[in-house]
C-alpha cells in the first residue's frame, strides 16, 4: 500500500517492489523475495492469485520467470481482503528489524488465506504442508462453525470436501483427506485427468490425452521421464510423446503403438510416473506464537477467533471515532444556536489562542444542546445525558478544546440554514452509528453475525467453481491393470517347472508340418500339461494336502519356447511335502460349474467353483482330509459328467456325478468307492464316451479298454476289475482316457522315462492281464504315466523343431479331460 499497488493502479517493475521488502522489511536475498512474489502471480502455485503479474512469471514447464527488472507487479483484487481494515488498530504493530518502520503482527485478513492457498515450509525439528482448497467450499464451512460451533469435522467435511487444487486434476480416494482433516496428518493420491482417443482411421493409433497434471508436477520434465521409460524398456507399447499444449489449455498426448491396450499404458504410467504422486497433508500452523498441528475445526476456530478479534478492535475504533466526530458536531451545533455572542467574542480576542480559552471559559446556554438533540431525534429528557455526554453544568455548557478549536475552523459557508441542517443530520446519523456499535460490542450474536455476513460477501465475490474432482474410494493398482489383455501358452513339466509363453511363438502349421518343442527340458522331465489361457485368467492349483491356491496367469514367469520355467513351489506358500496334484486354469468363477474332487481313500466331494473366488496367499481347504489321506485330484464338472475312480488293486467305478451333492469347502466329502484293505484311489478320471481308458501296473504292464465297458454304477459301490492284479502285474499305478494318436510318458522309481505311443498299446476287455508297456531291471517299479500334450520327436534340432501330428496347432490339446 505504500508504494500504491492497489488493484486499479498501474503497475509497477517488480524489482522496485523487492527492494522496498528487502530495505523496509526482510533484509533477505533479493532471489527468495522476487521468488516469492513470483509464487503469489503463477495461476498453477495458488488457487487464489495474490499478485496481479504483467510479464513472463514461469510455466507449468519449470520455465523461469523473467528477471525482476522486466516484470511488474499490483495486487490482484483479492488480496485487499488481506488488508482489510488495517489502519483501524486491528491487528498490533511491531518494529522492524532496524525499529526504523514498524509492521503488522499478522494480517486482518477477511480471506482463510491459510487453507484458500495453503502453505508449504520447514523449520528446526517441524514442518507444514497445506493442501490449498476452494474459496467457496471454505467459507461455508466457517459459515457453518459460525452458525454451530459445536460441529464435528464429518459436518464440516460436507461443506468442504477436500482440496481443491488450481491445477485440477483427481483426487484418488478420500480415505487421506479425512484422516488428514480428523488428526492434521494425511496422505493424498493426486492423478492428472486423462482420457483415451480411439483411432479414427486404420493408419491412426490410439492416443492418451492428459489435460490436467498432479499439483506441482513439472510437465516437460513428465515427458523426458515417459521417454526414459521408453527407452529403458520399462513400459513398452509407446510410439511417440507430443507436447501440443496451447493457450487454450493442457495437451500432453501419448500415442500407443498399434495393437497395444491404451488403458493398460495409461495404469502403467499412473504407476511409474508422476501422472499419480502422492501429497502428504501436514497441517502445523503458528498458534497464539506456538507451532500447533491442527485438526480441520481447530484451523477454522482460530480463523473465527482471529476475524473474532478484528472486527471487536474494529468495531472499538469505529466507535471511537465516531464518538470523537459527534463531539465536534456538538460544539459546532452550540455555536450555531449562540452564533452572535460567539462572533462577537472571537472579533474581540486578540490572537486564535485567546479566541479558544475564551471559547473554553464561557458557559453557554444549555438550551441549544437540548434543541440540538431533539432534532437529533435522541432522547434530551433525561438529566444524565445532558451531563454525561455534553459536560453541561450549572451555568450552562462548556466546550472542550477540540470543540473550540473546530469553531475557529469553522468555514463561513457553513453558517448557512442548509449547512446547519447538514450538521444536525451528520449528527443523528453518528449518534445512530454509535448505538449501532454499541450494540455490536455488547451481543455476542450480533458480532459473530457481522462476521457471518462478511464471509458471504467474500464467497459471493470471489468463489469459483471446484477443480479437482474428489473420488470417494481410492483405486489402486494391481498387476492385473497393468497386463496387456492375451492369450498365452502355459505349460507345466512333470518335475513342476512352470512358465507363459505368447500363443505369437506358435504359428498354425499345414497338416504334415514339423512343431515346435513346447518347453527345454532335462532328460529325466517332460512337458506334463499344456493349455491356452487368457492372461488375466486364474490358475486353481490343489495339493496333496487338500488346500488349494491361487495364480494368476500373468504372474508366471514369461519365457521363451525353449527355457525350462520355474519350479510352481516357488510361486506358492506350500507347506513341507505338500505337493500340486492338479490344476485347473479358470476364466470366469461367476459362470457355474463345480469342482471335483478325489482322495486316495476313495471320498468324493463337488463343491461349487465360485466358492473358490476369494484368493488367499497361504491357500485354503478345498477339502477336509482325515490323517493319512490325501487328494488325488481335482476336475471342472459342469454337474452333468461322468466320474471315474481307479483303485491300486485294480478296480474301477463309474457313476454320474449327479449322485454327489454340492458341499462346502471345509466338509469331508462322501464315499465314492469302497476299497479293500490296503488298497487307495490312484486315478480321478473324467468319462469320455468317445475315448479309450488306459491302465499300467506297477510291474509295467497295462493295456487299453474303451470307456463303454465300464457300465455306470451307483456311488460308493466296489466297483469292476479294470485290470487284472496278479503277481505279475502288481498293484495299478495309475489310468488315463487317451485316444490311438496320443503318446504316453511312462516313469520309473529308478528315474527311467519310457515314451510310447498309445496306437502301440493292444485294447482289450477290462478283466485281463494287459501286454507289456515298459522292461523293468531288478527291483524297479513304475510309479506312474503322464499323457504327453505336446508331439515333439526324439530328433528334435536345435531349434526346438521335431515331428507334429497333423493337427493345425500341433502343440495345443485345449480340450484334454483334467486328471491328476
Amino acid at each position: 500500500r505504500q508504494l500504491r499497488l492497489d488493484p486499479g493502479a498501474g503497475f509497477k517493475k517488480s524489482a522496485r517492489v523487492v527492494g522496498d521488502v528487502i530495505g523496509k522489511f526482510h533484509p533477505h536475498g533479493d532471489t527468495a523475495v522476487y521468488d516469492a512474489l513470483v509464487r503469489m502471480a503463477q495461476p498453477f502455485s495458488l488457487r487464489a492469485m495474490l499478485i496481479d503479474g504483467q510479464g513472463n512469471f514461469g510455466s507449468v514447464d519449470g520455465d523461469s520467470p523473467a528477471a525482476m527488472r522486466y516484470t511488474e507487479v499490483r495486487m490482484a483484487r483479492i488480496s485487499e481482503e488481506l488488508l482489510a481494515d488495517l489502519e483501524k488498530e486491528t491487528v498490533d504493530f511491531i518494529p522492524n528489524y532496524d525499529e526504523s518502520e514498524s509492521e503488522p503482527s499478522v494480517l486482518p485478513t477477511r480471506l482463510p488465506n491459510l487453507l484458500v492457498n495453503g502453505a508449504a515450509g520447514i523449520a528446526v525439528g517441524m514442518a507444514t504442508n497445506i493442501p490449498p482448497h476452494n474459496l467457496g467450499e471454505v467459507v461455508d464451512a466457517c459459515i457453518a462453525f459460525v452458525d454451530d460451533p459445536d460441529i464435528d469435522i464429518d459436518a464440516l467435511l460436507e461443506h468442504l470436501p477436500g482440496p481443491d487444487f488450481p491445477t485440477g486434476a483427481i483426487i484418488n480416494g478420500a480415505e487421506g483427506v479425512h484422516e488428514a482433516y480428523h488428526t492434521g496428518r494425511g496422505r493424498i493420491y493426486v492423478r492428472a485427468r486423462a482420457h483415451i482417443e480411439e483411432a479414427e482411421s486404420g493408419n491412426a493409433r490410439d492416443r492418451i490425452v492428459v489435460t490436467e497434471l498432479p499439483y506441482q508436477v513439472n510437465k516437460a520434465r513428465l515427458a523426458e521421464r515417459i521417454a526414459e521409460l521408453v527407452k529403458e524398456r520399462k513400459i513398452e507399447g509407446i510410439a511417440e510423446i507430443r507436447d501440443e499444449s496451447d493457450k487454450d489449455g493442457m495437451r500432453l498426448v501419448v500415442e500407443a503403438r498399434r495393437g497395444e491396450m491404451p488403458e493398460v499404458l495409461l495404469n502403467q504410467l499412473y504407476q511409474q510416473t508422476q501422472l499419480q504422486t502422492v501429497f502428504g497433508i501436514n497441517i502445523v500452523a503458528l498458534v497464539d506464537g506456538q507451532p500447533r498441528l491442527l485438526n480441520l475445526k481447530q484451523v477454522i476456530e482460530a480463523f473465527v477467533r482471529h476475524r473474532r478479534e478484528v472486527v471487536t478492535r474494529r468495531t472499538v475504533f469505529d466507535l471511537r471515532k465516531a464518538r470523537e466526530r459527534a463531539h465536534v458536531l456538538e460544539g459546532q451545533a452550540v455555536a450555531l444556536a449562540n452564533i452572535d455572542p460567539v462572533i462577537e467574542l472571537i472579533k474581540a480576542s486578540p490572537t486564535p489562542a485567546d479566541a479558544r480559552r475564551a471559547l473554553i471559559e464561557t458557559a453557554w446556554l444549555p438550551g441549544a444542546v437540548s434543541d440540538l438533540l431533539a432534532r437529533a431525534g435522541a432522547d434530551a429528557t433525561r438529566p444524565e445525558d445532558l451531563e454525561e455526554r455534553f459536560g453541561l453544568k450549572e451555568d450552562g455548557y462548556h466546550l472542550s478544546e477540540r470543540q473550540a478549536q473546530a469553531i475557529l475552523d469553522l468555514r463561513l459557508n457553513r453558517l448557512t440554514g442548509l449547512e446547519q441542517e447538514k450538521i444536525v443530520a451528520d449528527y443523528g446519523e453518528l449518534l445512530e452509528r454509535v448505538h449501532d456499535l454499541l450494540d455490536i460490542l455488547g451481543n455476542p450474536d450480533r458480532l459473530m453475525q457481522v462476521i457471518r455476513d462478511e464471509l458471504s460477501e467474500l464467497r459471493e465475490n470471489f468463489a469459483d467453481e471446484r477443480r479437482t474432482e474428489i473420488w470417494d474410494r481410492h483405486l489402486s493398482f494391481n498387476r492385473e491393470d497393468l497386463v496387456s489383455p492375451e492369450d498365452v501358452v502355459v505349460t507345466l513339466s512333470h518335475e513342476g517347472y512352470v512358465k507363459a509363453q505368447s500363443i505369437d511363438q506358435y504359428q498354425a502349421q499345414r497338416r504334415g508340418g514339423r512343431g515346435k518343442t513346447a518347453a527345454r527340458t532335462k532328460a529325466e522331465d517332460f512337458v506334463e500339461r499344456l493349455f491356452i489361457a487368457h492372461t488375466h485368467d486364474t490358475i486353481l492349483c490343489f495339493s496333496s494336502l487338500g488346500k488349494v491356491y491361487w495364480l494368476r496367469v500373468f504372474e508366471l514367469p514369461q519365457a521363451n519356447r525353449t527355457a525350462r520355467g520355474t519350479p510352481i513351489v516357488n510361486l506358492l506358500n506350500l507347506d513341507g511335502g505338500e505337493r500340486i496334484h492338479a490344476i485347473l486354469p479358470i476364466k470366469d468363477f461367476d459362470a457355474g460349474g463345480y469342482v471335483f474332487m478325489a482322495t486316495t481313500h476313495g471320498t468324493v466331494k463337488k463343491t461349487l467353483l465360485r466358492d473358490f473366488s476369494r484368493p488367499r496367499s497361504a491357500g485354503i481347504i478345498a477339502v477336509d482330509l482325515v490323517d493319512g489321506d490325501e487328494l488325488v485330484g481335482a476336475a471342472l464338472t459342469d454337474g452333468e459328467r461322468e466320474i471315474m475312480l481307479f483303485s491300486s488293486g485294480g478296480k474301477a467305478i463309474r457313476f454320474s456325478e449327479k449322485q454327489v451333492r454340492p458341499m462346502g469347502r471345509a466338509s469331508r466329502g462322501v464315499r465314492g468307492m469302497e476299497l479293500a484293505a490296503g488298497e487307495s484311489v490312484v486315478t480321478l478320471l473324467i468319462g469320455d464316451d468317445h475315448g479309450m481308458v488306459l491302465t499300467a501296473t506297477e510291474n509295467g504292464y497295462g493295456k487299453c479298454t474303451v470307456v463303454d465297458d465300464y457300465r455306470a454304477q451307483g456311488r460308493g459301490g466296489k466297483g469292476l476289475i479294470s485290470i487284472q492284479t496278479s503277481e505279475r502285474n502288481g498293484g495299478v499305478v495309475g489310468a488315463l482316457i487317451v485316444s490311438e494318436t496320443d503318446e504316453i510318458m511312462l516313469i520309473t522309481n529308478g528315474g527311467t522315462l519310457v515314451r510310447t505311443r498309445v496306437a502301440e498299446v493292444s485294447v482289450s476287455s477290462r478283466n485281463t492281464m494287459g501286454v507289456k508297456l515298459i522292461r523293468l531291471t531288478g527291483d524297479e517299479q513304475l510309479i506312474g504315466l503322464e499323457r504327453v500334450v505336446e508331439s515333439d520327436s526324439e530328433a528334435a534340432d536345435d531349434d526346438g523343431i521335431g515331428a507334429a501330428d497333423a493337427t493345425a496347432d500341433p502343440i495345443i490339446d485345449d480340450d484334454a479331460p483334467a486328471a491328476d
